[in-house]
Protein backbone atom coordinates (compact mmCIF):
# COMPACT_ATOMS: atom_id res chain seq x y z
CA UNK A 1 0.00 0.00 0.00
CA UNK A 2 1.51 3.30 -1.07
CA UNK A 3 0.83 6.72 0.29
CA UNK A 4 -0.48 9.32 -2.12
CA UNK A 5 1.48 12.54 -2.21
CA UNK A 6 -0.68 15.56 -1.56
CA UNK A 7 0.45 19.01 -2.58
CA UNK A 8 -0.78 21.68 -0.21
CA UNK A 9 -0.92 25.21 -1.51
CA UNK A 10 -0.87 27.96 1.06
CA UNK A 11 -3.82 30.33 0.86
CA UNK A 12 -3.11 33.79 -0.40
CA UNK A 13 -3.66 35.25 3.04
CA UNK A 14 -0.57 33.48 4.34
CA UNK A 15 1.71 34.36 1.42
CA UNK A 16 4.13 37.14 2.44
CA UNK A 17 3.82 40.40 0.58
CA UNK A 18 6.41 40.72 -2.18
CA UNK A 19 8.60 43.78 -2.40
CA UNK A 20 6.68 44.99 -5.47
CA UNK A 21 3.32 44.55 -3.73
CA UNK A 22 4.57 46.51 -0.76
CA UNK A 23 5.88 49.32 -2.98
CA UNK A 24 2.59 49.54 -4.88
CA UNK A 25 0.61 49.47 -1.63
CA UNK A 26 2.60 52.32 -0.08
CA UNK A 27 2.71 54.39 -3.28
CA UNK A 28 -1.05 54.07 -3.55
CA UNK A 29 -1.51 55.36 -0.02
CA UNK A 30 0.91 58.27 -0.45
CA UNK A 31 -0.65 59.17 -3.81
CA UNK A 32 -4.13 59.20 -2.30
CA UNK A 33 -2.90 61.61 0.37
CA UNK A 34 -1.41 63.81 -2.37
CA UNK A 35 -4.69 63.82 -4.32
CA UNK A 36 -6.63 64.75 -1.20
CA UNK A 37 -4.19 67.56 -0.40
CA UNK A 38 -4.76 68.96 -3.91
CA UNK A 39 -8.48 69.02 -3.24
CA UNK A 40 -7.90 70.77 0.09
CA UNK A 41 -5.85 73.46 -1.67
CA UNK A 42 -8.57 74.02 -4.26
CA UNK A 43 -11.22 74.16 -1.53
CA UNK A 44 -9.74 77.44 -0.29
CA UNK A 45 -9.91 78.82 -3.81
CA UNK A 46 -13.43 77.65 -4.60
CA UNK A 47 -14.93 77.98 -1.11
CA UNK A 48 -16.70 75.36 0.96
CA UNK A 49 -20.09 76.60 -0.24
CA UNK A 50 -19.90 74.08 -3.06
CA UNK A 51 -21.55 71.08 -1.41
CA UNK A 52 -20.63 68.70 -4.20
CA UNK A 53 -16.94 69.33 -3.55
CA UNK A 54 -17.36 68.57 0.15
CA UNK A 55 -18.85 65.16 -0.65
CA UNK A 56 -16.02 64.38 -3.08
CA UNK A 57 -13.47 65.33 -0.42
CA UNK A 58 -15.26 63.27 2.26
CA UNK A 59 -15.52 60.26 -0.06
CA UNK A 60 -11.80 60.34 -0.87
CA UNK A 61 -10.85 60.78 2.76
CA UNK A 62 -13.24 58.18 4.24
CA UNK A 63 -13.07 55.45 1.63
CA UNK A 64 -9.60 55.80 0.13
CA UNK A 65 -7.09 57.76 2.21
CA UNK A 66 -7.86 56.84 5.82
CA UNK A 67 -8.46 53.11 5.14
CA UNK A 68 -5.16 52.86 3.24
CA UNK A 69 -3.25 54.71 5.98
CA UNK A 70 -4.76 52.44 8.63
CA UNK A 71 -3.85 49.40 6.54
CA UNK A 72 -0.23 50.54 6.30
CA UNK A 73 0.09 51.37 10.00
CA UNK A 74 -1.75 48.30 11.36
CA UNK A 75 0.71 46.04 9.56
CA UNK A 76 3.33 47.50 11.87
CA UNK A 77 1.63 47.51 15.25
CA UNK A 78 -1.42 45.16 15.29
CA UNK A 79 -0.49 41.57 16.31
CA UNK A 80 -1.02 38.98 13.58
CA UNK A 81 -2.11 36.19 15.92
CA UNK A 82 -5.25 35.35 17.88
CA UNK A 83 -5.88 37.80 20.73
CA UNK A 84 -9.63 37.39 21.03
CA UNK A 85 -10.47 40.13 18.51
CA UNK A 86 -11.49 40.06 14.87
CA UNK A 87 -9.97 42.57 12.46
CA UNK A 88 -11.55 44.92 9.94
CA UNK A 89 -10.60 44.96 6.27
CA UNK A 90 -8.42 47.98 7.11
CA UNK A 91 -6.47 45.95 9.70
CA UNK A 92 -7.99 47.64 12.76
CA UNK A 93 -8.99 45.55 15.75
CA UNK A 94 -12.70 44.82 15.40
CA UNK A 95 -15.35 43.15 17.54
CA UNK A 96 -14.45 40.78 20.40
CA UNK A 97 -14.61 37.06 19.72
CA UNK A 98 -16.89 36.03 22.58
CA UNK A 99 -18.34 32.57 21.79
CA UNK A 100 -16.71 29.23 20.89
CA UNK A 101 -18.57 26.19 19.55
CA UNK A 102 -18.11 22.47 19.01
CA UNK A 103 -20.02 20.78 16.21
CA UNK A 104 -20.52 20.63 12.46
CA UNK A 105 -21.75 23.33 10.10
CA UNK A 106 -25.22 21.71 9.78
CA UNK A 107 -25.51 21.69 13.59
CA UNK A 108 -24.59 25.38 13.84
CA UNK A 109 -27.08 26.29 11.11
CA UNK A 110 -29.69 24.00 12.69
CA UNK A 111 -29.68 25.61 16.14
CA UNK A 112 -29.51 29.15 14.77
CA UNK A 113 -32.46 28.56 12.46
CA UNK A 114 -34.40 26.82 15.24
CA UNK A 115 -33.75 29.82 17.49
CA UNK A 116 -35.38 32.13 14.94
CA UNK A 117 -32.25 33.76 13.55
CA UNK A 118 -31.90 34.59 9.85
CA UNK A 119 -28.87 33.85 7.70
CA UNK A 120 -27.37 37.15 6.46
CA UNK A 121 -26.86 37.75 2.75
CA UNK A 122 -23.38 38.08 1.31
CA UNK A 123 -22.12 41.60 0.70
CA UNK A 124 -22.83 42.37 -2.95
CA UNK A 125 -23.73 45.50 -4.88
CA UNK A 126 -27.42 44.51 -4.79
CA UNK A 127 -27.48 43.66 -1.06
CA UNK A 128 -25.52 46.82 -0.19
CA UNK A 129 -27.96 48.97 -2.15
CA UNK A 130 -30.90 47.25 -0.47
CA UNK A 131 -29.61 47.67 3.09
CA UNK A 132 -28.99 51.39 2.46
CA UNK A 133 -32.50 51.94 1.12
CA UNK A 134 -34.07 49.75 3.85
CA UNK A 135 -32.25 51.67 6.59
CA UNK A 136 -33.14 55.10 5.19
CA UNK A 137 -36.80 54.18 4.58
CA UNK A 138 -37.04 52.06 7.75
CA UNK A 139 -38.12 48.98 5.83
CA UNK A 140 -37.53 45.43 7.01
CA UNK A 141 -34.62 43.46 5.51
CA UNK A 142 -34.31 40.26 7.52
CA UNK A 143 -31.33 38.98 5.52
CA UNK A 144 -29.37 42.27 5.56
CA UNK A 145 -25.62 41.65 5.06
CA UNK A 146 -23.04 42.31 7.75
CA UNK A 147 -19.67 43.86 7.03
CA UNK A 148 -16.73 41.46 6.70
CA UNK A 149 -14.50 40.96 9.72
CA UNK A 150 -11.38 38.82 9.54
CA UNK A 151 -10.06 36.01 11.70
CA UNK A 152 -7.43 33.43 10.71
CA UNK A 153 -6.69 35.70 7.73
CA UNK A 154 -10.17 35.33 6.20
CA UNK A 155 -13.60 36.86 6.59
CA UNK A 156 -16.43 35.14 8.44
CA UNK A 157 -17.84 31.96 6.91
CA UNK A 158 -21.39 33.17 7.53
CA UNK A 159 -23.45 35.33 9.88
CA UNK A 160 -26.90 35.20 11.48
CA UNK A 161 -29.04 38.07 12.70
CA UNK A 162 -32.32 39.12 14.33
CA UNK A 163 -33.87 42.37 13.18
CA UNK A 164 -35.23 44.81 15.77
CA UNK A 165 -38.05 47.35 15.21
CA UNK A 166 -38.48 46.28 11.59
CA UNK A 167 -35.32 47.98 10.30
CA UNK A 168 -31.75 46.74 9.66
CA UNK A 169 -30.47 49.80 11.52
CA UNK A 170 -31.02 47.87 14.78
CA UNK A 171 -30.27 44.16 15.00
CA UNK A 172 -28.65 41.33 16.88
CA UNK A 173 -26.02 39.60 14.79
CA UNK A 174 -23.27 37.01 15.18
CA UNK A 175 -20.44 36.09 12.81
CA UNK A 176 -18.98 32.55 12.63
CA UNK A 177 -15.48 31.43 11.61
CA UNK A 178 -14.49 27.78 11.23
CA UNK A 179 -11.21 27.13 13.04
CA UNK A 180 -8.30 25.76 10.97
CA UNK A 181 -7.56 22.04 11.36
CA UNK A 182 -5.48 21.40 14.46
CA UNK A 183 -5.86 24.95 15.78
CA UNK A 184 -6.12 25.31 19.56
CA UNK A 185 -7.33 28.08 21.81
CA UNK A 186 -4.72 29.65 24.07
CA UNK A 187 -4.41 27.07 26.82
CA UNK A 188 -4.63 24.08 24.45
CA UNK A 189 -8.41 23.56 24.10
CA UNK A 190 -9.72 22.55 20.66
CA UNK A 191 -12.94 24.06 19.28
CA UNK A 192 -14.54 23.92 15.84
CA UNK A 193 -15.93 27.45 15.57
CA UNK A 194 -15.38 30.92 16.94
CA UNK A 195 -18.07 33.58 16.88
CA UNK A 196 -18.55 37.27 17.63
CA UNK A 197 -22.00 38.34 18.83
CA UNK A 198 -22.74 42.09 18.66
CA UNK A 199 -25.83 44.31 18.85
CA UNK A 200 -26.18 47.15 16.32
CA UNK A 201 -27.97 50.07 18.00
CA UNK A 202 -27.89 52.69 15.22
CA UNK A 203 -26.17 53.93 12.07
CA UNK A 204 -23.45 56.59 12.21
CA UNK A 205 -19.92 57.50 11.15
CA UNK A 206 -16.83 55.52 12.04
CA UNK A 207 -14.54 57.36 14.43
CA UNK A 208 -11.43 56.09 12.64
CA UNK A 209 -12.38 56.23 8.94
CA UNK A 210 -15.46 58.52 8.84
CA UNK A 211 -17.28 55.85 6.81
CA UNK A 212 -21.00 55.19 7.27
CA UNK A 213 -21.32 52.15 9.51
CA UNK A 214 -23.37 50.53 12.25
CA UNK A 215 -22.72 51.69 15.82
CA UNK A 216 -22.67 48.84 18.34
CA UNK A 217 -23.83 48.61 21.94
CA UNK A 218 -20.81 48.78 24.21
CA UNK A 219 -21.91 45.99 26.59
CA UNK A 220 -20.94 43.10 24.35
CA UNK A 221 -21.33 40.54 27.15
CA UNK A 222 -25.10 41.11 27.04
CA UNK A 223 -25.18 40.15 23.36
CA UNK A 224 -22.87 37.19 24.02
CA UNK A 225 -25.28 35.87 26.64
CA UNK A 226 -28.21 36.55 24.29
CA UNK A 227 -26.64 34.38 21.59
CA UNK A 228 -25.85 31.54 23.98
CA UNK A 229 -29.30 31.75 25.55
CA UNK A 230 -30.96 31.59 22.13
CA UNK A 231 -29.00 28.45 21.24
CA UNK A 232 -29.70 26.59 24.50
CA UNK A 233 -33.34 27.68 24.40
CA UNK A 234 -33.75 26.31 20.87
CA UNK A 235 -32.16 22.92 21.63
CA UNK A 236 -31.73 21.68 25.22
CA UNK A 237 -29.13 19.16 23.95
CA UNK A 238 -26.66 22.04 23.59
CA UNK A 239 -24.28 22.09 26.54
CA UNK A 240 -22.41 25.17 27.75
CA UNK A 241 -19.19 25.49 29.69
CA UNK A 242 -17.58 28.81 30.47
CA UNK A 243 -13.89 29.62 30.63
CA UNK A 244 -13.77 32.33 33.27
CA UNK A 245 -11.33 35.18 32.64
CA UNK A 246 -10.32 33.72 29.27
CA UNK A 247 -9.06 37.20 28.49
CA UNK A 248 -8.57 40.07 30.87
CA UNK A 249 -11.70 42.17 31.23
CA UNK A 250 -11.13 45.37 29.32
CA UNK A 251 -12.56 48.62 27.98
CA UNK A 252 -11.55 49.24 24.36
CA UNK A 253 -12.91 50.33 20.97
CA UNK A 254 -13.79 48.32 17.89
CA UNK A 255 -12.85 49.12 14.30
CA UNK A 256 -15.58 51.74 14.05
CA UNK A 257 -14.43 53.50 17.20
CA UNK A 258 -17.31 52.24 19.37
CA UNK A 259 -16.65 51.48 23.03
CA UNK A 260 -16.39 47.82 24.08
CA UNK A 261 -16.82 46.60 27.66
CA UNK A 262 -16.36 42.89 28.48
CA UNK A 263 -15.55 40.70 31.46
CA UNK A 264 -13.34 38.39 29.35
CA UNK A 265 -15.33 35.17 29.90
CA UNK A 266 -15.63 32.74 26.95
CA UNK A 267 -18.61 30.34 26.79
CA UNK A 268 -18.03 27.13 24.82
CA UNK A 269 -21.25 25.72 23.34
CA UNK A 270 -21.18 21.98 22.56
CA UNK A 271 -23.58 21.21 19.70
CA UNK A 272 -22.38 17.69 18.95
CA UNK A 273 -25.53 16.15 20.41
CA UNK A 274 -27.92 18.50 18.62
CA UNK A 275 -29.80 17.81 15.41
CA UNK A 276 -28.32 19.29 12.29
CA UNK A 277 -30.16 21.45 9.81
CA UNK A 278 -32.24 19.55 7.22
CA UNK A 279 -30.55 18.64 3.98
CA UNK A 280 -30.74 21.49 1.51
CA UNK A 281 -31.18 24.21 4.14
CA UNK A 282 -27.45 24.63 4.72
CA UNK A 283 -25.91 27.05 2.22
CA UNK A 284 -22.78 25.86 0.41
CA UNK A 285 -19.60 27.08 2.00
CA UNK A 286 -18.46 30.10 0.04
CA UNK A 287 -14.86 30.44 -1.06
CA UNK A 288 -14.11 34.14 -0.85
CA UNK A 289 -10.75 33.66 -2.60
CA UNK A 290 -12.47 32.36 -5.75
CA UNK A 291 -15.16 35.06 -5.79
CA UNK A 292 -14.09 38.00 -7.92
CA UNK A 293 -13.85 40.97 -5.52
CA UNK A 294 -15.07 44.47 -6.30
CA UNK A 295 -11.54 46.02 -6.28
CA UNK A 296 -10.48 43.64 -9.07
CA UNK A 297 -13.54 44.57 -11.14
CA UNK A 298 -12.93 48.28 -10.50
CA UNK A 299 -9.27 47.90 -11.40
CA UNK A 300 -10.13 46.16 -14.67
CA UNK A 301 -12.65 48.90 -15.53
CA UNK A 302 -10.07 51.61 -14.82
CA UNK A 303 -7.48 49.89 -17.03
CA UNK A 304 -10.16 49.77 -19.72
CA UNK A 305 -10.85 53.48 -19.14
CA UNK A 306 -7.16 54.20 -19.62
CA UNK A 307 -7.29 52.28 -22.89
CA UNK A 308 -10.43 54.16 -23.96
CA UNK A 309 -8.72 57.52 -23.30
CA UNK A 310 -5.77 56.42 -25.44
CA UNK A 311 -8.20 55.27 -28.14
CA UNK A 312 -9.75 58.75 -28.22
CA UNK A 313 -6.28 60.23 -28.59
CA UNK A 314 -5.52 57.86 -31.47
CA UNK A 315 -8.84 58.76 -33.11
CA UNK A 316 -7.96 62.44 -32.81
CA UNK A 317 -4.58 61.82 -34.43
CA UNK A 318 -6.28 60.07 -37.35
CA UNK A 319 -9.16 62.50 -37.87
CA UNK A 320 -7.12 65.65 -37.35
CA UNK A 321 -3.85 64.44 -38.76
CA UNK A 322 -3.18 67.72 -40.55
CA UNK A 323 -3.47 69.75 -37.37
CA UNK A 324 -1.02 67.46 -35.56
CA UNK A 325 1.45 67.74 -38.42
CA UNK A 326 1.07 71.53 -38.49
CA UNK A 327 1.71 71.77 -34.77
CA UNK A 328 5.05 70.02 -35.24
CA UNK A 329 6.03 72.41 -38.03
CA UNK A 330 5.31 75.58 -36.04
CA UNK A 331 8.41 77.53 -34.98
CA UNK A 332 9.44 77.22 -31.37
CA UNK A 333 7.86 73.80 -30.79
CA UNK A 334 11.12 71.92 -31.21
CA UNK A 335 13.94 71.34 -33.70
CA UNK A 336 13.23 72.32 -37.29
CA UNK A 337 11.91 69.40 -39.34
CA UNK A 338 10.54 68.94 -42.81
CA UNK A 339 6.89 68.22 -43.64
CA UNK A 340 7.79 64.63 -44.52
CA UNK A 341 9.49 64.15 -41.17
CA UNK A 342 6.46 65.59 -39.39
CA UNK A 343 4.17 63.21 -41.28
CA UNK A 344 6.38 60.27 -40.31
CA UNK A 345 6.47 61.36 -36.65
CA UNK A 346 2.66 61.58 -36.48
CA UNK A 347 2.34 58.16 -38.16
CA UNK A 348 4.74 56.56 -35.68
CA UNK A 349 3.01 58.25 -32.72
CA UNK A 350 -0.38 57.05 -33.95
CA UNK A 351 0.88 53.48 -34.33
CA UNK A 352 2.40 53.55 -30.83
CA UNK A 353 -0.83 54.85 -29.30
CA UNK A 354 -2.89 52.21 -31.13
CA UNK A 355 -0.53 49.50 -29.91
CA UNK A 356 -0.92 50.87 -26.38
CA UNK A 357 -4.73 50.72 -26.78
CA UNK A 358 -4.63 47.05 -27.79
CA UNK A 359 -2.24 46.13 -24.98
CA UNK A 360 -4.31 48.02 -22.40
CA UNK A 361 -7.59 46.37 -23.45
CA UNK A 362 -5.95 42.93 -23.27
CA UNK A 363 -4.46 43.87 -19.90
CA UNK A 364 -7.90 44.89 -18.63
CA UNK A 365 -9.27 41.47 -19.59
CA UNK A 366 -6.49 39.60 -17.81
CA UNK A 367 -6.84 41.80 -14.72
CA UNK A 368 -10.56 40.94 -14.67
CA UNK A 369 -9.70 37.23 -14.89
CA UNK A 370 -7.44 37.63 -11.85
CA UNK A 371 -4.03 37.10 -13.45
CA UNK A 372 -1.38 38.38 -11.08
CA UNK A 373 1.12 39.31 -13.80
CA UNK A 374 -1.52 41.57 -15.41
CA UNK A 375 -2.33 43.16 -12.06
CA UNK A 376 1.39 43.82 -11.51
CA UNK A 377 1.91 45.32 -14.98
CA UNK A 378 -1.16 47.57 -14.61
CA UNK A 379 0.06 48.83 -11.23
CA UNK A 380 3.57 49.39 -12.59
CA UNK A 381 2.22 51.54 -15.44
CA UNK A 382 0.12 53.60 -13.02
CA UNK A 383 3.04 53.99 -10.61
CA UNK A 384 5.26 55.23 -13.45
CA UNK A 385 2.60 57.71 -14.59
CA UNK A 386 2.08 59.02 -11.03
CA UNK A 387 5.84 59.26 -10.55
CA UNK A 388 6.29 61.34 -13.71
CA UNK A 389 3.46 63.67 -12.68
CA UNK A 390 4.97 64.11 -9.23
CA UNK A 391 8.43 64.74 -10.68
CA UNK A 392 7.07 67.46 -12.97
CA UNK A 393 5.17 69.18 -10.17
CA UNK A 394 7.88 69.07 -7.52
CA UNK A 395 10.68 70.13 -9.87
CA UNK A 396 9.11 73.22 -11.40
CA UNK A 397 6.91 71.68 -14.07
CA UNK A 398 3.26 72.54 -14.76
CA UNK A 399 0.91 72.26 -11.79
CA UNK A 400 -1.92 69.75 -11.60
CA UNK A 401 -5.14 71.36 -12.81
CA UNK A 402 -8.74 70.21 -12.93
CA UNK A 403 -8.99 70.71 -16.69
CA UNK A 404 -5.65 69.26 -17.74
CA UNK A 405 -3.93 66.40 -15.96
CA UNK A 406 -6.07 65.80 -12.84
CA UNK A 407 -8.45 63.25 -14.47
CA UNK A 408 -5.55 61.08 -15.61
CA UNK A 409 -3.76 61.36 -12.28
CA UNK A 410 -6.92 60.49 -10.36
CA UNK A 411 -7.54 57.48 -12.64
CA UNK A 412 -4.04 56.11 -12.04
CA UNK A 413 -4.29 56.64 -8.27
CA UNK A 414 -7.69 54.93 -8.08
CA UNK A 415 -6.40 52.05 -10.21
CA UNK A 416 -3.37 51.61 -7.95
CA UNK A 417 -5.52 51.70 -4.80
CA UNK A 418 -7.92 49.11 -6.20
CA UNK A 419 -5.39 46.58 -7.49
CA UNK A 420 -3.01 46.90 -4.52
CA UNK A 421 -5.81 46.15 -2.05
CA UNK A 422 -5.72 42.95 -0.04
CA UNK A 423 -8.85 41.55 -1.71
CA UNK A 424 -7.49 42.05 -5.21
CA UNK A 425 -4.09 40.65 -4.24
CA UNK A 426 -5.59 37.57 -2.57
CA UNK A 427 -7.80 36.91 -5.59
CA UNK A 428 -4.86 37.16 -7.97
CA UNK A 429 -2.77 34.81 -5.79
CA UNK A 430 -5.57 32.33 -5.08
CA UNK A 431 -4.66 28.64 -5.49
CA UNK A 432 -5.86 27.26 -8.80
CA UNK A 433 -6.85 23.68 -9.43
CA UNK A 434 -4.65 21.91 -11.95
CA UNK A 435 -6.49 20.02 -14.72
CA UNK A 436 -6.37 16.29 -14.13
CA UNK A 437 -7.03 13.11 -16.09
CA UNK A 438 -9.76 10.62 -15.21
CA UNK A 439 -7.24 8.73 -13.07
CA UNK A 440 -6.56 11.84 -11.01
CA UNK A 441 -3.13 12.60 -12.42
CA UNK A 442 -2.24 16.20 -13.23
CA UNK A 443 -2.02 16.95 -16.92
CA UNK A 444 1.44 17.93 -18.20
Amino acid sequence: MTKAAVEVTAPADTVPYSLLDTVFFVVGGVSAVWLTSLLVQWSFEWGWAQVWFFFIFWGLLAYLVLPRLHRILTRLYVPDYFIGRARTSDGLLGDPVNVALLGSAPQVHGVMQSAGWTLADDVTLASSRRIVSSTLLRRSYLEAPVSPLFLFGRQQDFAYQQEVDGTPGKRHHVRFWRCPPGWLLPGGLAVDWLAAGIYDRSVGLSLFTLQITHKIDEYTDVERDHVVGAITGADPAAEVTVIRDFSTGYHARNGGGDTIVTDGDLPIVDLRSTAGAPAGSVPPRSDSQNRRPAPTVVGAVLVGARAAAAALLALSMVLFRGEHVSSLLQPGTGPDITAAQAELAVSIATAVVLLFVVVEFLLAGFVFLGRNWARTVAMALSTAAIGMQAFDVFFGGPDITLRSNLPGLALDILLLLALSSKKSRDYALRPRKEPTTASGRALP
